[in-house]
C-alpha cells in the first residue's frame, strides 16, 4: 500500500468514487478522527526536538547518535475501515502515524502532513520485463527472465513514455482538503527520492550474471546500456523538474535512501523561488548488484554514469545493503555535496569509521537478521549497536533498522528501538 523505501502513498490512477468527491459519511468520520489524533500528536513539542536532533546531525553536528527504526508493515489490511479505496489508502497513513507514536519510540517525528500523490504514468521501455518468483507471486526473492538477450536486442530498447495527469491530481487534493484541509496540511508530493539505481534497472533487462560477465565479455553492449540507463533517468527527472512534480525532501518526514531522516537547513537552494529542481534536493545512489566489484570497473561501468545524475543536486547520499569497502576515495573525489554514506555490518566498519569521520554521515543499518529470526536475538542486537558505536566514536551516526517484518512481528521493531535507545543513552 506504501512504498516500503520512502514510506508514501503509492500513486493511483483509478477513477473512483473518491475522485469525484462521493465519499460516504462514514469514510468521512474515520478519517477526521484519525487526522485530529495524529494533529495532536504531531503537535508535542518531542517531535520539534527530533527535528532538531536529524538537523544537527545532517549539517555534522551531531549531539548523540539517532535511531530509525524504517518498517511499514504496522498497521494489517484488516485494521483499516474505510470503504472506499482511496480512503483506504489515507486511513493507513494516518493509523501508521499513530501506531509508530505509541509503540515505535525512535526518533522519527510525526507530522501533520497528509501527502497525496502526483498520478504519473510511465511506460517501460519497449520491452517486458519477466520476473519469476516462487511459491507466492508478486512477493519475495525472484529471478528475471531478460528481455535484452544479444546486442541486437539492445535496438529494442526506447525511450519511455512519461504523462502527469495534473488534473487527477488536483481533484485528489481537493478532495482531501474537503475532508482533512482544516485539521492537517495537505501536502501535494511528486518525486521526492530520486533514486540513482541504474544498475538494478540494467539486471532487469540483462540480467544479473550477464551484468557481472558483460564487464569482460561484451563491455560495448554494457556501456551502451548504462547510457542509454542513465539518460533516460535524467531524462525523466527533467521532465518532473519542469512539470512541477519534484518535492523538497528536506522535511522531518522524509527519509534519506541510506536511512535516517532527511531533516535539513541546508536545502533548498538560496535561490529558490517555490519551483523545485533538482538542486534544491538529497538525491539517492545506490549499486547493491555490484557488491562484489572491484573499484576500477566499479567505476567505470557504474560510478561514471551515476554522476552526472547525482551531481545535478543540492545533497547525496550513497549507499543501500552494499558495503562500500575499497571505494571512498572514488566517492569523495567524484561527489563533492556528498553527506551521507551507508555502512553495513557485513562491511569494514573501522574502514568506514575512519574516512568518514565527522565529514560524512555514518549512516549505520544493523543486521535485520536478528529480528527476522523465528525467535528474535536481542542480546546479539544489542551487542552489535555497542561494538558499532565504539567504533564509530567521533563520526556522525545514524542507526537505521531495515528488517522485514509484518504486523504479526511489529513487536520486534519496538523491542529494537527501546534497546538502541538505550545503548545510545549509555554511549553519549
Amino acid at each position: 500500500m506504501l512504498d516500503p523505501l520512502t514510506m508514501r502513498e503509492d500513486p493511483l490512477h483509478s477513477t473512483s468514487a473518491c475522485h469525484r468527491g462521493q465519499i460516504g459519511n462514514e469514510d468521512r468520520r474515520i478519517l477526521r478522527e484519525l487526522a485530529k489524533g495524529v494533529a495532536e500528536v504531531a503537535a508535542l513539542p518531542i517531535q520539534a526536538e527530533r527535528a532538531r536532533l536529524w538537523r544537527a546531525l545532517n549539517q555534522r553536528k551531531p549531539e548523540r547518535a539517532m535511531v530509525l527504526a524504517q518498517t511499514t508493515c504496522l498497521v494489517p489490511e484488516a485494521d483499516l475501515q474505510c470503504k472506499e479505496p482511496m480512503c483506504r489508502q489515507w486511513e493507513w497513513a494516518l493509523r501508521w502515524k499513530l501506531y509508530r507514536h505509541e509503540h515505535i519510540r525512535d526518533d522519527y517525528p510525526c507530522t501533520d502532513f497528509l501527502d497525496i500523490r502526483y498520478a504519473v504514468d510511465v511506460s517501460d521501455y519497449g520491452v517486458t520485463e519477466e520476473r519469476i518468483y516462487g511459491e507466492i507471486d508478486g512477493f519475495g526473492a525472484y529471478k528475471v527472465n531478460p528481455p535484452i538477450k544479444s546486442p541486437e536486442d539492445f535496438e529494442k530498447l526506447r525511450p519511455r513514455h512519461i504523462a502527469v495527469d495534473h488534473e487527477a491530481t488536483d481533484r485528489r487534493v481537493e478532495t482531501a482538503e474537503g475532508i482533512l484541509g482544516d485539521i492537517l496540511q495537505v501536502r501535494k508530493q511528486g518525486e521526492a527520492l530520486c533514486r540513482n539505481m541504474l544498475s538494478r534497472k540494467l539486471i532487469h533487462l540483462r540480467g544479473y550474471d550477464q551484468f557481472l560477465i558483460d564487464m569482460y565479455d561484451n563491455p560495448d553492449l554494457l556501456h551502451q546500456m548504462m547510457a542509454f540507463l542513465r539518460d533516460e533517468t535524467l531524462r525523466e527527472w527533467e521532465i518532473y523538474e519542469r512539470e512541477g512534480v519534484l518535492s523538497l525532501n528536506n522535511s522531518p518526514d522524509h527519509i534519506r535512501g541510506t536511512g535516517g531522516v532527511a531533516c535539513t537547513d541546508e536545502l533548498p537552494s538560496r535561490d529558490f523561488d517555490g519551483h523545485v529542481r533538482m538542486q534544491d534536493m538529497v538525491c539517492f545512489g545506490e549499486s547493491q548488484e555490484s557488491v562484489g566489484v572491484g573499484p576500477d570497473l566499479f567505476y567505470e561501468f557504474v560510478l561514471q554514469y551515476q554522476l552526472p545524475l547525482m551531481n545535478r543536486f543540492g545533497s547525496v547520499d550513497y549507499g543501500g545493503c552494499e558495503p562500500q569497502d575499497g571505494k571512498f576515495d572514488l566517492l569523495f573525489e567524484h561527489i563533492p555535496r556528498l553527506c551521507s554514506v551507508s555502512v553495513l555490518p557485513w562491511g569494514n566498519r573501522e574502514e568506514a569509521a575512519e574516512r568518514l569521520a565527522d565529514r560524512h554521515v555514518y549512516a549505520y543499518k544493523p543486521h535485520p537478521g536478528v529480528l527476522e529470526l523465528p525467535e528474535p536475538d536481542y542480546e546479539t542486537a544489542e551487542k552489535e549497536l555497542r561494538e558499532t558505536l565504539g567504533i564509530a566514536a567521533g563520526c556522525c551516526v545514524s542507526l537505521t533498522m531495515k528488517a522485514e517484518l509484518t504486523a504479526d512481528t511489529a513487536d520486534r521493531a519496538e523491542r529494537w528501538t527501546d534497546i538502541a535507545q538505550r545503548v545510545v543513552a549509555e554511549a553519549a
